[in-house]
Formats: C-alpha cells, sequence, structure tokens
C-alpha cells in the first residue's frame, strides 16, 4: 500500500466468564466471547501510524475493506490529524516528523502459558460461595461482595519484518469485601487475588484473604478517624506499596510521558530529563519485570513482538532507566544506549498498543517488619490501597488505604480509620530509610491510560517501607 513501510496485526480471541455472589448467593453470571484482528500500519513518509480493528471477521475481504477504509485518501488524512493531536504537534506539513522503529530479533515461536488447575463455571463460583460464607460468618458483617473472573485468550503476532508469534493464557482473578457495621458507623474492606494461571492462583488464597478482610472490617467500622500528622514516620504495607509504585513510580517511568506523548488522564512525569540524577535515598530500588511467572504482568513476547526482560528504574535512589516501545527507543532521547524494553500492549485486539507497566515493584531490603516497627517510636502502619489522587505530572499524591494502625513506642497499637496518606514524589522518595523482606506482588486488574481508555492487567508490588509521609482524614 502507498506509503506503508512497516505493519502488525494482531488476531486475537477472548473468552471471559465472571461471576458475581452477594451474601451467599449467585447474583449473576456472565459468558463473553470476542474475537477480532487489529492491525497497525506506519506512513513513515506522513510521520504517522495508522490503525485499524475489525471485529469477528468472516473473511480475507472483510479485512481488506477495512484497510481500504484506513489507507485510502481520507483515512490516511484523518489518521495524521489523530497522531499530532495524540502528541501535541501543529497540524501542518513543516512540522511533521519521521518515525523511526529500533531495529530487534524477528521472533517465532508458540507460548502456552501454564495452567496447573482449570477453571470452569462451577469450581469458580464454588470457591465464591465459600469465601462470602467466611465473610457472612463473622460478627457485625452487614453484606459480603465477591466477583470471580478467569479470562483465556490466545494471541497471534505477525509484522512485515517477518514474526510470527502464538501466545495463549488464563487469567484467574477474585475480588472481594466485607462490609461492617458498629454504632451506626459503616465501612468496607476489600482485596483483590489472583494472576496468570488457573484455579491455583486463588484458591487458598481467596479463603485466606475473606477470613483477613472479614475480621478487619469490623475493627474498623469501629475505630476512630484518623488525625492529622504532618511529615509523619510510617511503615507502608506491601499492598499499599503496590499501589504507590503504581501511580508514582511506574506511570511517570512509561517513555511515552516522560516525552509528553501520552498526557491523558495524569500522563506526565515530573522527571523528564532526569536520567542518570540522583531523585531518592540509596535505600530505593525500583524495576520492572514481565518475565516474573503466575502474575497478571506475565508474559514472554510484547505486542511488538519485542522478547520480554527485567527493566531497572531506579537504582540506589538514582534514576536508571525507562518503559520503552520500539519508536520511543530509536529516538533517543537520552542516548544510544536505549532499548526497547518489551513494554508495548494493548487491552485487545480493539486498541493500538502503549507503553504499559508490567510487574513494577520496589526491591525487598533485608529488614524485617517487626525492625523496622520497633525503631519507630510514635509513627503509623498504613494498611492495604484504596483510592489514589495524582497530579498531572506524579508529582504531589495522596492516596487513602484501608486503615492504618498507630506505632507507639515500636509497637503496634490501636486502628484508625478514614485515612489520606499524601506528600510529594520526591520528598517521600528521599525520605525512605528501610525496605522489608516481606516481598509481595498484588494483582491490578484495572489500570487505565489512553484516550480511548484502554483497562489492562498487571502487576505491582514489593516490601514494608518505612519513609515519611502526611496523613489525614477523610
Amino acid at each position: 500500500m502507498p506509503n506503508i513501510t512497516y505493519c502488525d496485526s494482531r488476531a486475537e480471541t477472548h473468552n471471559i466468564f465472571t461471576a458475581h455472589v452477594e451474601n451467599g448467593k449467585v447474583d449473576h453470571i456472565k459468558n463473553t466471547t470476542d474475537s477480532g484482528i487489529g492491525i497497525r500500519m506506519l506512513d513513515a513518509i506522513n510521520g504517522a501510524w495508522q490503525f485499524v480493528s475489525k471485529s469477528n471477521p468472516q473473511s480475507l475481504s472483510d479485512v481488506k475493506n477495512a484497510l481500504k477504509d484506513v489507507t485510502g485518501e481520507k483515512g490516511s488524512a484523518a489518521s495524521i490529524i489523530r497522531h499530532k493531536k495524540m502528541h501535541g504537534l501543529p497540524n501542518d506539513d513543516k512540522n511533521r516528523h519521521k518515525i523511526n522503529m529500533y531495529d530487534v530479533k524477528q521472533h517465532t515461536a508458540k507460548v502456552k502459558y501454564p495452567v496447573r488447575k482449570t477453571p470452569d463455571q462451577d469450581s469458580v463460583i464454588k470457591i465464591g460461595m465459600e469465601c462470602s460464607k467466611i465473610i457472612s460468618n463473622m460478627p457485625h458483617i452487614t453484606n459480603s461482595t465477591i466477583s470471580v473472573k478467569y479470562h483465556t485468550a490466545s494471541k497471534h503476532y505477525t509484522n512485515s519484518q517477518g514474526a510470527d508469534i502464538t501466545q495463549t493464557h488464563t487469567d484467574t482473578t477474585m475480588y472481594m469485601s466485607a462490609t461492617a457495621s458498629i454504632n451506626g458507623t459503616t465501612r468496607s474492606i476489600d482485596a483483590t487475588v489472583g494472576g496468570r494461571g488457573g484455579l491455583e492462583r486463588i484458591h487458598g488464597a481467596a479463603e485466606s484473604k475473606a477470613t483477613y478482610i472479614g475480621r478487619t472490617a469490623p475493627k474498623v467500622a469501629a475505630a476512630r478517624p484518623i488525625k492529622y500528622a504532618k511529615d509523619a514516620q510510617v511503615i507502608m504495607n506491601p499492598s499499599f506499596v503496590a499501589l504507590l509504585v503504581h501511580e508514582i513510580m511506574g506511570h511517570p517511568s512509561e517513555a511515552d510521558r516522560i516525552m509528553g506523548r501520552e498526557m491523558a488522564w495524569a500522563g506526565g512525569a515530573w522527571w523528564s530529563n532526569m536520567r542518570g540524577k540522583k531523585i531518592a535515598s540509596d535505600a530505593l530500588n525500583v524495576f520492572d519485570d514481565p518475565t516474573i511467572p503466575d502474575t497478571l504482568g506475565h508474559y514472554r513476547y510484547d505486542d511488538e513482538g519485542v522478547k520480554s526482560a527485567g527493566t531497572t528504574l531506579i537504582k540506589e535512589g538514582v534514576l536508571h532507566g525507562h518503559l520503552q516501545s520500539r519508536e520511543t527507543a530509536a529516538h533517543r532521547f537520552y542516548d544510544k544506549a536505549t532499548k526497547p524494553t518489551a513494554n508495548m500492549r494493548a487491552a485487545s485486539y480493539e486498541f493500538v498498543p502503549l507503553i504499559r507497566m508490567a510487574c513494577t515493584c520496589i526491591k525487598p531490603g533485608s529488614y524485617s517488619t517487626d525492625e523496622m516497627i520497633g525503631s519507630i517510636k510514635d509513627g503509623y502502619i498504613i494498611h492495604d490501597m484504596k483510592v489514589p489522587s495524582i497530579d498531572m505530572h506524579r508529582y504531589n499524591w495522596s492516596m487513602s488505604c484501608q486503615y492504618a494502625q498507630r506505632i507507639k513506642n515500636g509497637e503496634p497499637a490501636d486502628v484508625q480509620r478514614d485515612v489520606i496518606v499524601s506528600g510529594t514524589a520526591p520528598r517521600m522518595f528521599e525520605s525512605i530509610s528501610a525496605c522489608g523482606k516481606d516481598f509481595e506482588i498484588t494483582p491490578i486488574t484495572n489500570c487505565g491510560k489512553g484516550d480511548p481508555m484502554q483497562l489492562l492487567v498487571m502487576g505491582n508490588g514489593g516490601p514494608s517501607i518505612k519513609a515519611r509521609a502526611t496523613l489525614s482524614s477523610i
């Protein structure tokens, strides 16, 4: 086709089962099947990506007709305008830029990710019912909600440079919530378990987490609201750290945000042009690694056919690297050492790939949680993620947690509720004085990026960390 110098395609099939259980009864179930193809083309002469997707094509002619709609004169012009709007470029020929792609090895592979216990409708509903029963049998519980899901996907990726990759996986996850009411105060505690694989990703873990939230919700409902505490010493537990890593370490590490090309939904990065500079204490080490098995961020090849590997983002407090596509790596906005990191992913065939986290985490340290708590005379333990609020450059942040626990003279004390944790990224990074040995990866099932919005799964995590932050009540 005229002007097209590169293309790739993703033919995908998705089968999704979800069940919702409330207070020991199945509220509803849903089965969804979807298939289609997404084709991305590089119009290097005009400096623009073009993209077309087709749901459930019945023949090669269906695909060819969809391509003609995009690569015709009107489609090409519209695509160029969309590309310039996305990247903040004026719509005129003088500002048109050339797009290059970093040269990578082209792979041929068939990958089927392991499923040790195949999920089915009856088995996942049974676990959901068991967890709902565990929660509902706890004192003061007024409501239990369980949503269990398994998603099997098959993706065949090819490109004009010779790649031919098929990957098949199943993700099994469970979200649960426990609501308690004491003396007119009602509060909920929630959690998510699961990962890449079958029933083994939730069995055992789900029942344990159901017990935890069922016991914790009444304690939170009975607690007092936290009082304002500026620049307090805190221990953030792994679940809360997962959200912190996601919002103020993972997203601003995505190279399109570093370059200012993807500004939707708080899309900037305050540390643009700071690679190689000290931005945190020596205790902070951050990485992204799609090769970690069983996590929602595990894959062998991304949606550009690049083979996955770990990427160091922060090393001993120094901003070390970013998450790159073939295009951003070829741009070399820092130096010649930049290369693709296998982080280009799309939510499905309907969307163009974007640079996305896979499994972004803080490295564990050498301290036990008891050692870190014991080192604080007056402070707080921050438990479990809730809702984030971030500015456009991921500099100022605030995140609510499920609850906090006071530390007095090195010992855990009373539970406190309605807690917002806030600060600035540089101040928090600099204040990290210890990282624990209790490393955990939390499944993230609804990370949003892009316009139109793409919801994607991934892992985030780390150990308990000792730092400083400001606490206030909702």
